[in-house]
């Protein structure tokens, strides 16, 4: 890349030089020293900014433009030749700067054409300006239709046909009139749209354009109308705004880097004081000249990004506006600066930006996940005490229902006995057998119950046994995979323990399985339990409570549950709790 800049910039001057030579040697040309002046200022003007533009930024056009700018008007500028064959040459293709420098407005700052309309009219401008302008040179006599003399002759010329000639002429007049107002009706209204970082890029060199458009319109106009004084003296005017676009860009170069060093520095000083919640945001925000400017942090736990608050935030797409620069140390992401879209050409700014405020942003980072696991915790309480009044009315439903009905019956039964003993024996004893029967069934229940609230046999004899008599009971065949031999916290224990009771009852109810694997397994200081079957899959953990009330009582252990469910291949819930 670097030797084929070179090599332009050699060709730049070459061009120049070469037009020099021309204007010099042709002795019909009044003031050759000022001409040549204008012509090596302006051309070498734009191809030099163009190509330090494009060595600082190549995947932007912008450099590319202004530099193709420099060498189409010096191209132009071959029509001060008095050799017949290169002053053809510059005559034919003296319009293509212009339509080059209305491309490089259009596509200013980001390079690139904003609508199907722009290109559209830029792929037109430059079929005019080459091929559509060249046939309009096989009639045309310098001599006779340019009343000049001294001018050498036409290679090209055909025939001539001075009512061809102005017929193409006046249309390709009319065309840069329209060409030059719909550039200024584009620039106004992008100016109106913009925001204020996207002013203070596009200010002086806007300015210069909406100046140039003016002119030329107004150039072409009075050309039109046979004003050739008139003409001659507007289109000197218009050089001049032409002229100082490449010098207007360059000076928007170096005092964007003032402005940004400067900031930088401010930046550093006010993060010096310690800067507490909401006050990092701000002074980024002061840094980059963004009011909209937004700071979010990367949660590696939870697998998402956060605000300053803890909600979860979600990055903006590439159609939002919105441009997203990520903040990371030591190859992992700490948190993300989100700007105005029309600030990418600051985007190596923003880099130092959010490198400079990374102690602070790791700082206030640490803040937010404080928040989102306080908020978490609170959302998880009120749930879990929802939960927990829903058990109540559920178990005080179960034993109103169940057990306490059938220890009615059986007082009912045992009073019938009673009565029945002396008179009837017979019919006694298989009285207080039914109640017996009832009473078996009333235990049974609350023994269901019991292991319900807390498992005895969790407590009795630990997590591993207390799986295998859950698998021993599921309804479909459970291949337990790695259990713990030791036994673990009292809470790790039961909140283990539900996760499997529960997911063991989904996979009979909901999933259609023929198998499930059940493993419990040790992992850096947390325990990984995980439930996988072989059903349909497309679980939903917000379509029920089941599971996110497993969720609410792992989150209160600091711990996640996760769902993978993909439709047609299977469920898996996967638990991490942290043995603490």
């Amino acid at each position: 890349m670097r030797r084929a800049l070179w090599l332009l910039a050699g060709s730049g001057v070459a061009l120049g030089l070469a037009v020099a030579a021309c204007i010099l040697t042709n002795e019909d040309i009044e003031l050759p020293g000022l001409l040549v002046a204008v012509y090596l200022l302006i051309g070498w003007s734009f191809i030099g900014v163009g190509l330090f533009a494009w060595a600082r930024r190549p995947d932007n056009r912008v450099g590319m433009l202004m530099a193709a700018t420099g060498f189409s008007f010096l191209v132009a500028g071959l029509g001060g030749s008095d050799i017949p064959l290169i002053w053809t040459f510059g005559q034919v293709f003296s319009a293509v700067y212009f339509i080059v420098a209305i491309h490089l407005l259009l596509a200013f700052p980001d390079g690139r054409l904003q609508s199907r309309g722009e290109r559209v009219v830029i792929g037109v401008g430059y079929f005019l300006t080459t091929i559509g302008n060249l046939p309009a040179w096989f009639f045309l006599d310098p001599r006779e239709d340019f009343d000049c003399a001294e001018c050498p002759e036409n290679v090209l010329l055909v025939e001539r046909s001075e009512t061809t000639v102005q017929v193409m002429s006046g249309f390709l007049n009319v065309v840069g009139v329209v060409l030059a107002g719909f550039v200024l009706v584009v620039l106004v209204r992008r100016w109106r749209r913009a925001t204020a970082p996207e002013r203070r890029v596009l200010a002086y060199v806007w300015a210069a354009g909406v100046a140039l458009m003016l002119a030329l319109a107004v150039t072409v106009a009075l050309q039109v109308g046979g004003g050739g004084s008139a003409a001659k003296v507007t289109y000197l005017a218009a050089l001049v705004p032409f002229a100082l676009v490449p010098w207007l860009f360059l000076f928007t170069l170096l005092r964007t880097r003032m402005i940004q060093g400067g900031a930088l520095g401010r930046l550093m000083a006010r993060l010096s004081e310690a800067p507490r919640r909401g006050e990092l945001r701000d002074a980024l925000a002061d840094a980059l000249g963004d009011p909209s400017l937004e700071l979010v942090f990367w949660l590696p736990e939870r697998e998402r990004y956060v605000d300053a608050d803890g909600r979860p935030f979600d990055l903006p797409d590439g159609d939002s506006g919105r441009a997203v620069a990520m903040v990371e140390r030591d190859g992992n992401c700490v948190g993300a600066i989100i700007y105005d879209a029309s600030m990418r050409e600051a985007e190596e700014h923003v880099r130092s930006v959010g490198a400079a405020a990374l102690l602070a942003l790791e700082n206030e980072g640490l803040e937010a996940e404080l928040r989102a696991k306080v908020a978490e915790l609170r959302e998880s309480r009120e749930r879990m005490l929802s939960i927990g009044l829903e058990e109540r009315r559920r178990l005080e439903r179960d034993l109103h229902d169940g057990a306490q009905q059938r220890l009615v019956s059986m007082a009912l039964n045992m009073r019938l006995a009673r009565s029945k003993l002396r008179a009837d024996p017979d019919g006694a004893d298989q009285v207080l057998t039914a109640a017996g029967e009832e009473l078996d069934a009333a235990l049974a229940e609350l023994r269901e119950l019991a292991r319900g609230i807390h498992p005895a046999i969790l407590s009795d004899r630990g997590l591993s046994t207390a799986l295998e008599t859950l698998a021993s009971r599921a309804p479909l065949p459970v291949e337990l995979g790695e259990l713990p031999r030791e036994r673990l916290p009292e809470a790790v224990e039961l909140a283990a323990y539900f996760v499997v009771s529960e997911s063991l009852t989904n996979v009979a109810k909901y999933a259609d399985a023929s198998r499930a694997r059940v493993s419990v397994e040790r992992d850096n200081g947390r325990v990984l339990v995980s439930v996988a079957d072989d059903g349909v899959g497309g679980a939903d953990p917000e379509a029920g409570s089941g599971l996110r009330g497993l969720a609410d009582r792992i989150a209160i252990l600091e711990g996640r549950l996760d769902v993978d469910s993909p439709p047609g291949a299977g469920t898996t819930v996967t638990a991490r709790i942290p043995l603490r």
